[in-house]
């Protein structure tokens, strides 16, 4: 089949490990990401096929648990989440029939924002296994749900509590949280199952 008239757009992709599946199958995948394209200017062509989004997480984030709620900047952070939405809204808007659009960030406060999540899902569901097996990640959008390849975790948990200092501080976590901002592989092939 040639999927080469169909694009792809992966805002704020990153690495674009989760458009990666489609790039294998010969989708016109575009990585609109920093420093290349930038959400806030960016002008989407009118027949896309499907959109992924990946805004940064920092300020959402639970994991980011030394941060007070009321000391976060949302505003700031609300800048490119709506970025993205505007993209999204501006394809359909523009006629375009989205196959799918989906838009990912790890548990925390952007469901103040956005509402409930369409899914909820932990890496490991998807057969990670390493350091980045334990990130809760929702997903607001329209979408086919992936399925879920593991049922019963085997996976240790990130920071063992008998192992842990009070101060929760874990120093392989900073070194490890770009490695662990990429889409993992096995939810990337399942959500491209599940949305071709």
């Amino acid at each position: 089949m040639d999927n080469s008239k169909k694009i792809i757009l992966d805002l704020c992709g990153g690495t674009g490990a989760w458009s990666e599946p489609y790039r294998k199958f010969g989708y016109d995948v575009r990585l609109i990401t920093l420093p290349d394209y930038d959400v806030e200017t960016y002008e989407p062509p009118k027949n896309v096929y499907g959109i992924l989004a990946a805004p940064p997480c920092t300020i959402f984030s639970l994991a980011n648990h030394r941060v007070n709620r009321l000391n976060r900047d949302f505003k700031k952070a609300m800048i490119c989440v709506r970025a993205c939405l505007n993209i999204i809204w501006t394809v359909q808007e523009n006629g375009a029939q989205l196959k799918f659009w989906a838009l990912e960030n790890p548990k925390g406060y952007l469901y103040n924002f956005l509402g409930k999540p369409a899914f909820y899902f932990q890496p490991w569901q998807f057969g990670e296994t390493d350091f980045r097996a334990t990130k809760r990640t929702a997903i607001w959008g329209y979408f086919n749900q992936p399925v879920k390849t593991v049922i019963k975790r085997n996976v240790p948990y990130i920071r063992d509590p008998r192992n842990t200092k009070s101060t929760n501080s874990n120093p392989g976590w900073q070194v490890n949280k770009e490695k662990r901002a990429i889409t993992p592989a096995g939810f990337a092939n399942a959500f491209f199952k599940a949305n071709k």
